[in-house]
């Protein structure tokens, strides 16, 4: 669905439709959510605004590293900053969809 006809879906439902974050490329996705960003979403689902010294304590990480992968994130739109400078994930859940054809 173009991102028109989805806007034309909710518009005539009335109901709002969960967050969306968009990549240009498979490969962007895979850079943006590396093996190593995963586990600290996962690890950060549900565990409200936290530090980033303790998002690195929960994922067993050097600070410095996970600094880098969560200002990255922020930036993609994926975690957010708290007034206080606290780190949250304000989601429930990640779903990736994507399509692979031939050329």
């Amino acid at each position: 669905m173009s991102t028109g006809g989805a806007f034309c879906s909710i518009w005539k439902s009335g109901k709002t439709s969960a967050p969306r974050i968009s990549f240009e490329s498979p490969a962007l996705l895979f850079k943006m959510l590396s093996g190593k960003r995963w586990e600290l979403l996962n690890a950060m689902t549900g565990a409200g605004p936290i530090s980033i010294r303790e998002a690195a304590r929960r994922v067993e990480r050097d600070v410095k590293a996970v600094h880098g992968d969560v200002t990255a994130l922020i930036n993609a739109g994926i975690l957010s900053k708290t007034d206080d400078g606290m780190i949250v994930f304000p989601y429930d859940a990640i779903h990736v969809d994507f399509m692979l054809k031939a050329a």
